[in-house]
């Protein structure tokens, strides 16, 4: 009997996935058989991705994109349809937050950046996908968004906006799309050992207050949030749509 968790002959489209969390989502679906794209805005970093995942014997595709410009968005899609055929899975990890400090001090440039990389981007990537794959009766959409989108704070206010409203965008698409077999979730993970979150948990200082506070004691590593994705894309998740998967070794809920 086939293991409800493989993606053989599956595509699987991830974005900002030249490393951190996104490579790890490449690693964990291409080791489940799927062939994977990936996707960054540089041509250097998504190469050299790749090459680890071809390296573990992974069926990868390397297109670069910024998925703050719609006609890059729309040739990322283009693009993996000519190399693969189809899209079966759609990961939205690419993210951007060039402001820190209270919403008072938000600029107007840097919250639309915010807004255009973190919200805008997936759904355009949806809509560009997710038709075809309710002409097949089957597809999943990941949305990788953060607790950042369930709680308040007084430093990256404008990022929690914009994650709380992918989960919406989630919950959004599973309805309109669910008839057609096609699932739309999102995950939510804590603070994790990657380069985008290094100001978070390089000072020793705070890391520990947050480890603290936090019931497992430690961050999270990219390594623990590609499977949930990998799971989430599967037959395994097949009655699961609309949902957040928060991984964040219980912060929020001490």
């Amino acid at each position: 009997m086939a293991s409800p968790f493989r993606l053989d002959d599956k595509v699987a489209l991830i974005t900002g996935s030249s490393r951190g969390i996104g490579l790890a989502i490449a690693h964990a679906m291409a080791e489940q058989g799927a062939k994977v794209v990936i996707s960054s805005r540089k041509m250097d970093a998504c190469e050299a991705a790749a090459a680890g995942i071809r390296a573990a014997g992974g069926k990868v595709a390397v297109i670069p994109c910024n998925v703050s410009r719609r006609d890059e968005v729309e040739a990322l899609v283009a693009g993996t349809r000519k190399t693969f055929g189809k899209i079966d899975i759609v990961v939205g990890n690419a993210a951007s937050n060039p402001a820190y400090g209270p919403l008072g001090k938000l600029s107007d440039e840097a919250f639309d950046k915010i807004i255009g990389t973190n919200v805008k981007s997936n759904l355009w990537l949806c809509n560009l996908t997710i038709p075809e794959m309710a002409e097949r009766g089957d597809g999943a959409v990941i949305i990788v968004s953060s607790i950042g989108g369930l709680r308040g704070t007084d430093v990256i206010g404008a990022y929690g906006i914009s994650k709380a409203a992918d989960f919406a965008l989630a919950r959004n698409l599973a309805v309109e799309w669910g008839p057609k077999n096609v699932r739309v979730n999102c995950i939510a993970p804590g603070l994790v050992k990657t380069d985008f979150a290094k100001a978070l948990w390089e000072n020793p200082e705070a890391l520990k207050r947050r480890t603290d506070r936090t019931p497992l004691r430690r961050i999270g590593l990219p390594e623990e949030i590609g499977p949930i994705a990998a799971f989430l894309a599967s037959p395994a998740a097949s009655f699961i749509t609309g949902q957040i998967i928060v991984a964040d070794g219980g912060v929020t809920i001490a």
